[in-house]
């Protein structure tokens, strides 16, 4: 963990930088106004700033967004009227319906566009411009996803152009490809000055690390334009290429610039927003979020509800579950009680189905998505503190190279995908902290148990199980992959997981009992701000249309 001293310097640089922006959340686009500041600021200072300032909206808005819309999460509506309700009809979803994610990644966007611009003469902060390319490729590329057509080859030019032009998604794509390619020549090329290792509080200027998180989020990009089709489908394919025998992130990504408790700027903001303060009061956000239904019911084997719909869960206990969400007490379909997950379906008020009245209990966030051996809110804040967020999850990497090496063996012929698919459930249980028991004393000592062992009956069980193991068509393993990755990146990153559903359409994800449309948005709607400010160039979208697909759709889901 870095030193309490330099988070509050960062924080300082980080207020600098984007203070003036926080008033206007289209000049956060448009006008730039940190490019000022930015001169004065070293870029030892700016990475920090822009790295934990760009997670914060990770951790918090589009923590949220992603996990009510994969119907992870439900509103604890014993003790709370209505909570979610405008998520759960989605009657709503205008304008303003999560703006937060398009005014809180566009300036840490602009923040990394200012570095990579930066760059002196004799190229010895080349090292901080690679980082921003990929940096700069990793949150965009979340904007094109949720938005399309976006303000990006004009958005950071200031004064020069405050109402910039809106590119097409798919040549944004290419952009953001060409940009991780050169972060790779920078990082290749090695004839710069070492990062401040301080400064890096990603990989403490480990570049070979950058260069394996940049190969990954490539991947992810193409492996995002699996269904393109003609020109697009040909430059994805040579572009694949160009990843045989790449190297690829194996660890938890994670940031952490000194995160304490001594003040709630301080914190790691997935501990303040989802666990409790630093002056220990709970967050009022664990009191409203549970578990949903839906969840549940899958990591609970299909016994709350046994449903036809998740019959490839049936007498298979997740052992993440009592990390992802606490056990309370539950109640099977029969009626007989249990020991685990109790959820909520979403959309419901007691005494209607999946909130019945006879049993109030409620699993909230587990104590593992903030500490592999915390207990409580208290170790939790703790060991999340120490930790650090994480910014990219080995599961996510792991199950990009499956899907990869699924799709397209002749490039990817060296990754065993089965073995990627299993590791990533592993990592999973690992990052969660998933008990390991404890072996008898024996002479000689058994030696202790790996993670894997645990896992192994698990992955035995599944593997049998078309849509959830590795088993069955290419379809069917595509279908378990994204069942995994929707259940590793729970409470992780879920609007990477709500992307991927848009993508392939699994795994199975019910609407709310409240929906005012048969399926989930396709795209959200530009911010308010952008209409008032940008007229002439914001395409006009009415809510209706974020649920069906047309020419605002995002164009690697049109097809």
């Amino acid at each position: 963990m870095k030193n309490n001293k330099f988070l509050t310097t960062i924080l300082a640089a980080t207020v600098g930088f984007a203070a003036i922006s926080c008033n206007n959340e289209y000049l956060d686009v448009n006008d730039n106004p940190n490019a000022v500041q930015a001169e004065m600021i070293t870029p030892e200072l700016m990475l920090p700033g822009a790295l934990s300032t760009a997670y914060r909206t990770q951790a918090g808005t589009m923590m949220q967004f992603g996990n009510l819309m994969m119907n992870s999460w439900a509103g604890n509506s014993y003790t709370i009227a209505g909570p979610f309700s405008r998520e759960f009809s989605l009657s709503s979803v205008d304008n303003t319906f999560y703006s937060g994610i398009w005014g809180g990644l566009y300036p840490r966007i602009a923040n990394f566009n200012q570095m990579e611009i930066t760059s002196n003469a004799d190229h010895k902060q080349d090292n901080y411009v690679a980082i921003a390319k990929i940096m700069k490729a990793y949150y965009m590329q979340y904007i094109v996803d949720l938005y399309g057509k976006v303000p990006y080859s004009e958005a950071f030019l200031g004064q020069q152009n405050t109402t910039p032009k809106y590119d097409n998604d798919s040549d944004i794509y290419k952009s953001l490809i060409t940009k991780l390619e050169e972060a790779n020549t920078i990082i290749d090329a090695a004839n710069h000055d070492a990062l401040v290792p301080t400064s890096d509080i990603v990989f403490s200027g480990n570049m070979t690390k950058w260069k394996a998180l940049s190969n990954t989020i490539k991947l992810r990009l193409l492996v995002r334009m699996s269904n393109v089709t003609g020109d697009l489908a040909t430059y994805r394919n040579t572009k694949l290429q160009t990843l045989a025998g790449a190297t690829f992130i194996e660890e938890e990504v994670r940031l952490n610039p000194g995160y304490n408790s001594s003040t709630d700027d301080q914190m790691n903001p997935y501990a303040l927003t989802w666990a409790r303060n630093a002056a220990g009061q709970q967050a009022s956000n664990y009191a409203v979020v549970v578990v949903s239904e839906h969840m549940a019911n899958s990591l609970e084997m299909n016994r709350i509800l046994n449903d036809p719909n998740y019959s490839k869960f049936n007498g298979i206990t997740d052992p993440r579950k009592g990390r992802l969400f606490t056990n309370v007490n539950s109640v099977d379909y029969n009626g007989v009680a249990f020991v685990g997950l109790k959820g909520v379906r979403q959309g419901n008020v007691p005494g209607q189905p999946g909130v019945p009245v006879n049993n109030v209990s409620t699993s909230k966030l587990g104590f593992g998505n903030f500490g592999a051996t915390a207990t409580n809110l208290a170790t939790s804040v703790t060991q999340n503190n120490a930790r650090g967020g994480l910014l990219f999850s080995q599961a996510e990497s792991d199950l990009l190279q499956a899907e990869a090496a699924l799709r397209w063996p002749s490039i990817f012929g060296t990754i065993n995908a089965q073995a990627k698919f299993t590791n990533a459930i592993v990592a999973n249980a690992t990052w969660l902290g998933v008990p390991i028991p404890v072996p008898p004393v024996t002479i000689p000592v058994t030696p202790p148990l790996t993670m894997a062992q645990v896992l192994a009956p698990y992955i035995t069980a599944i593997s049998a199980r078309p849509g959830l193991g590795w088993t069955g068509t290419n379809t069917q393993k595509i279908e378990a992959i994204m069942t995994q990755k929707w259940i590793a990146l729970t409470n992780i990153n879920p609007t990477e997981m709500f992307i991927e559903y848009n993508r392939t359409g699994y795994p199975f994800t019910p609407m709310a009992t409240t929906a005012q449309y048969p399926n989930k948005p396709y795209r959200l709607v530009y911010p308010n701000s952008e209409y008032v400010a940008n007229s002439a160039n914001v395409p006009a979208i009415s809510s209706a249309q974020v649920f069906v697909k047309n020419q605002y759709t995002p164009f690697w889901n049109q097809n």
